[in-house]
């Protein structure tokens, strides 16, 4: 595992005893030694300061922090302001993206596209961050046709991403083939594959729904079966997703990056089966 771009993702706490629960997190994932830790960013702008004050608190204790950057309703001068915070942090790494698009919330902002905020940075700070893009092995659930998804995804790189993250998913296929469409268009970046664990059964349900990531009916009559019994969710999720991560890393897979859900214990159990 050691090779393999290994990542963890938090989101911004919206409290102050949040904040110190996720310290005490952070202190024990790191212990796993990632490449970074990443921090989300709220559409519209509303967690801006909560990723930044996040990330400071990552630098501060030595790790290597890379915050999301959401273009959505951002003008040139606001993202250009907030390169300038990044920048004076020390961060040297950026997650860009479009971003969700609130209800009823028209196309509004400067930025229409994610390839267009990454031609931004590029062209405001030249090589100073290394830049991540989301990809959707299982397509983008906005996206016109699989064909226009994986072009969005081209764009994106020409723009001069150097690195993508998936989507999470639940099928090793979807992500060999979608790799496999991106080298045979000439797009040959790192492509991490994003893994979420499964603890709960409707918050997985939900947060599904709303990114178009699929559950394989197996997996879900499966944890549908089990209840309110939360220990057996947890093991049987713990292997489910332990083999999926066997399988990406087996077949090539550059690394994994893990949305924690700001919890340690998914995540420090998910790398203990791999390492051994």
């Amino acid at each position: 595992m050691a090779t393999h771009n290994f990542s963890i993702e938090f989101f911004p706490p919206k409290t102050p005893e949040g904040a110190e629960k996720l310290r005490v997190t952070r202190a024990r994932l790191s212990e796993l030694q990632p490449k970074y830790f990443s921090v989300t960013f709220g559409a519209g702008g509303t967690t801006q300061q909560g990723t930044l004050d996040t990330v400071r608190d990552i630098l501060a204790a030595g790790e290597e922090a890379a915050p999301h950057l959401s273009c959505v309703g951002g003008s040139r001068e606001s993202i250009r302001a907030v390169l300038a915070d990044f920048k004076a942090a020390g961060v040297s790494r950026i997650v860009a993206l479009r971003g969700d698009l609130p209800s009823g919330y028209g196309a509004s902002g400067e930025f229409r596209y994610a390839n267009e905020l990454v031609e931004f940075i590029r062209a405001e700070t030249g090589d100073h961050f290394h830049i991540e893009v989301a990809a959707y092995p299982e397509v983008h659930p906005q996206a016109r046709s699989p064909q226009d998804d994986l072009q969005a995804f081209a764009r994106k790189v020409q723009a001069g991403a150097d690195a993508a993250i998936t989507q999470y998913f639940y099928n090793a296929d979807a992500y060999f083939q979608f790799v496999e469409q991106t080298q045979k268009i000439g797009i040959n970046v790192p492509i991490v594959a994003g893994i979420m664990p499964i603890t709960n059964y409707t918050q997985l349900m939900r947060f599904s729904d709303m990114c178009g990531a699929e559950i394989p009916r197996w997996v879900r009559l499966k944890l549908a079966s089990f209840g309110d019994d939360s220990a057996s969710i947890k093991a049987f999720g713990l292997d489910v997703v332990t083999s999926l991560c066997e399988r990406l890393l087996e077949g090539g897979a550059p690394g994994l990056h893990f949305y924690s859900m700001n919890q340690a214990a998914p995540t420090t159990a998910l790398w203990q089966r791999l390492v051994k």
